[in-house]
């Protein structure tokens, strides 16, 4: 498959706005190759630099009433974009950080794929990017349990040297806000990268003085909100990294029943 098919075949919505100028700059030459129909897809408005028309998008400067169906290549594209946001976060590339990235890649879409999209993430790392409308792009066309995932995805990137610094912890915190995830959401997707007393407790959103009655209906909330199924438009790929949250809510809940003492 080569390198534009493998992008134009992949994408949906974010070919148009601020995600579809990105990918423009960083595909360069490969652009007017990519196609949905007979459109090309960037023009002089979304990249200043390519010619001709472009496909008509969403003002996302507002709030849309539905959103469009998010393929895994928008998914894909949205993750390599606020991953390269991360990496950057703190003024160096660690390569134990890049690696974790191919690696993650390679276990959803094979050894081929990945390496398509890892040359495509190089170039990207490269651009000035815009978090908040890369974001708001992000939040208006993409539904909230795959954001959840996004957001899951960049916390493993950012303690895949070992440690997640303050400057990655306030980017994370920053790109949270603007995909309209709560801090309650982010604090316990948080915990799931830290070996702390109380992290069981934050994963299901709790307080360790709640009731066990109340364990178990937060659990169930959890279960229900990081159900692999949640993300299954995606495709089985994003299911099977999303199994990750899921365990993790689960082994929370039996940490708690076997702290308190309760089935």
């Amino acid at each position: 498959m080569s390198f534009a098919k493998w992008i134009g075949g992949a994408l949906g919505w974010s070919f148009g706005g601020p995600i579809g100028a990105i990918i423009g700059l960083a595909i360069g030459s490969f652009v007017d190759n990519l196609k949905i129909g007979e459109t090309p897809l960037l023009g002089d408005r979304q990249t200043g630099q390519q010619r001709g028309t472009y496909r008509k998008t969403p003002n996302y400067g507002k709030r849309t009433s539905s959103r469009p169906q998010t393929q895994s290549g928008d998914f894909e594209v949205s993750l390599l974009i606020l991953a390269s946001i991360v990496i950057k976060a703190d003024g160096k590339q660690d390569q134990r950080e890049l690696d974790f990235v191919r690696q993650q890649f390679t276990n959803m879409y094979g050894k081929d794929r990945a390496n398509k999209a890892f040359v495509l993430f190089k170039r990207i790392t490269k651009q000035n990017i815009s978090t908040r409308q890369v974001c708001t792009q992000i939040r208006q066309m993409m539904d909230h349990p795959s954001r959840l995932q996004l957001l899951h995805f960049l916390f493993g990137i950012a303690k895949a040297d070992g440690l997640v610094t303050e400057d990655e912890l306030r980017q994370i915190y920053t790109i949270t806000g603007y995909l309209g995830i709560s801090s309650r959401d982010y604090e316990s997707i948080k915990a799931m990268f830290y070996n702390t007393s109380d992290n069981a407790y934050k994963i299901l959103e709790i307080d360790k003085s709640v009731s066990d009655d109340q364990v178990k209906k937060a659990y169930r909330t959890m279960a229900k909100k990081y159900h692999p199924d949640r993300v299954g438009h995606l495709g089985k790929e994003h299911q099977d990294g999303a199994e990750a949250k899921f365990r993790q809510v689960q082994e929370a809940y039996e940490h708690i029943q076997k702290e308190r003492g309760f089935k």
